[in-house]
């Protein structure tokens, strides 16, 4: 255990010095480029160039000083995105210490950051990496009806959480219904005891929160002179709600049963606001046509099922059918296991009927849309970021491991160094 810690630490401490020298061009060649938005080509090329996709095509020419990788027999395809991840607010190793995820003290806590407790050294990072994820969006977790707000994160290791973030784009605040937030606040005998008080107490906060905003409208208003003399009290919790209200933040909603997530779609027109996506989204193939024609995200898995009853009603086919209809479908990990494998999720999803092309597009493109990034990653496009991962064989086969992962021209994770603090031995 010693001998891993201490190979993890020292990686660490090195992935800035790598980075440095890594940012000279980089031309992958001969690859099957699987673009996710322009098609696939075969014997292809990309090049890189500072942190982004300068090109893409075939028999592209090396620019002076560029690195060259060999990717004859591999598959090139953009980095993979893990929309839902708690990778940072619950760190490994699984200890009370670093569980920094769930402000488990009220239901509504929309002014909590997701930031604000993000451990920027988490090893799950360094796995992720290796399972050729590129980004992800770390939310708080679903202990709250309102659980705060969420924070996206380009992977790269070593760095601090200010130079992991992706700086400029909408942010996001997480929501749950369900067991959980009933669970959590009925053991204290205090509502939400049922999915009746789950609703009410959504309702009840966004009209505090649109109340709020109208008064501070009222406020700006005024004249300066009594603008000094009347200045409302701030509140960071209705500030927060008013700003959902008002359509600042991408909102994504855990939720697994179909009445549920209809019933939050009431809430959202109710209070004028759009759900960009639901989470985990089980019975999501239910009510598919709804989900596709409002444009909502379905965030789930292939086969996570039956570990509580609103997860019973669970099916593998589900990806498949749900963008079949037409429903931006993306896999998402909600594990720090899980996000090391992300595509075999994929795989699973096809060999049950889901179309290849929209897999692909479940592990890229649409967590980006989702998450608010896909203007600057989830394809490979000429002008994105050069987030990249290169795998040994096609990814939907079971044997197939990624050979290396970059991020914005960066790699971060090359299979071929040798010896790897990921898989350096355990020891006693």
């Amino acid at each position: 255990m010693l001998k891993t810690k201490l190979a993890l630490t020292t990686y660490f401490l090195l992935l800035p010095i790598m980075a440095a020298v890594a940012s000279e061009p980089i031309l992958i060649k001969d690859g099957t480029v699987i673009t996710v938005t322009g098609g696939t080509i075969e014997k292809g090329d990309v090049l890189l160039k500072d942190g982004k996709i300068e090109k893409v095509g075939k028999d592209i020419t090396p620019p002076k000083n560029c690195m060259v990788i060999d990717a004859t027999g591999k598959f090139i395809m953009p980095g993979i995105i893990d929309a839902h991840s708690h990778i940072g607010v619950y760190s490994w190793p699984g200890v009370e210490a670093h569980e920094d995820g769930n402000e488990m003290t009220d239901p509504i806590t929309p002014q909590v950051r997701a930031e604000d407790s993000f451990n920027s050294e988490d090893p799950a990072i360094l796995r992720a990496v290796a399972g050729g994820v590129t980004a992800i969006q770390t939310l708080p977790g679903s202990a709250n009806l309102i659980g705060g707000q969420t924070v996206t994160l380009k992977l790269r290791p070593g760095r601090s959480i200010e130079e992991m973030k992706i700086k400029g784009i909408q942010p996001g605040m997480k929501m749950a219904l369900g067991e959980n937030p009933k669970r959590i606040y009925g053991k204290r005998n205090k509502i939400p005891l049922t999915r009746m008080g789950n609703i009410a107490m959504m309702r009840e906060w966004f009209i505090k929160g649109k109340e709020y905003g109208e008064e501070w409208k009222l406020y700006e208003r005024k004249s300066k002179k009594d603008k000094d003399e009347e200045v409302p009290e701030r509140d960071l919790r209705l500030e927060a709600l008013r700003d959902i209200v008002d359509g600042k933040y991408l909102v994504h909603v855990h939720s697994y049963t179909k009445d549920e997530m209809l019933k939050m779609i009431e809430i959202a027109d109710e209070f004028g606001f759009q759900i960009r996506s639901f989470e985990h989204t089980l019975e999501g193939y239910k009510i598919a046509d709804t989900l596709a024609s409002r444009n909502i995200a379905a965030c789930t898995w292939t086969d996570w099922w039956g570990f509580k009853v609103e997860a019973w009603e669970g099916i593998p086919h589900s990806p498949g059918l749900m963008a079949s209809k037409g429903v931006r479908v993306v896999f998402h990990s909600d594990s720090p296991d899980q996000i090391q494998r992300l595509w075999l999720d994929a795989a699973k999803a096809v060999r049950y009927g889901m179309d290849r092309q929209k897999a692909f597009e479940a592990l890229t493109i649409n967590p980006a849309w989702a998450i608010g990034i896909d203007h600057l990653t989830g394809s490979i496009e000429e002008g994105k970021d050069a987030d990249i991962a290169i795998f040994s064989g096609h990814p939907f086969n079971i044997y197939t491991l990624v050979e290396m992962t970059i991020v914005d021209g960066e790699i971060v994770f090359d299979r071929s160094k040798e010896p790897s603090p990921l898989e350096a031995p355990y020891e006693d």
